[in-house]
């Protein structure tokens, strides 16, 4: 069984990297770019039966800044 977690900053943060990327697309040429935000996508390969309440907890304790960040699970 697999869940993906996408973890972003919350709106409202400053997002240097995202900043960085939106930058350096710039100066390759690409024009309209006008915001990038970065995150991180975590793929976990659980047992069967694991619940989706469980990699709640997983986010809530680990995987995610939940002061900063927010989190989207996608189970199966």
């Amino acid at each position: 069984m697999r869940a993906t977690v996408t973890v972003m900053l919350k709106q409202g943060v400053l997002d240097p990297q995202g900043e960085a990327v939106r930058h350096a697309l710039g100066a390759l040429g690409f024009d309209g770019v006008e915001g990038v935000r970065q995150g991180k996508l975590i793929e976990l390969e659980l047992a069967e039966g694991t619940s989706e309440a469980t990699v709640t907890e997983m986010c809530e304790k680990l995987l995610a800044n939940t002061v900063i960040e927010s989190y989207r699970i996608k189970m199966g």
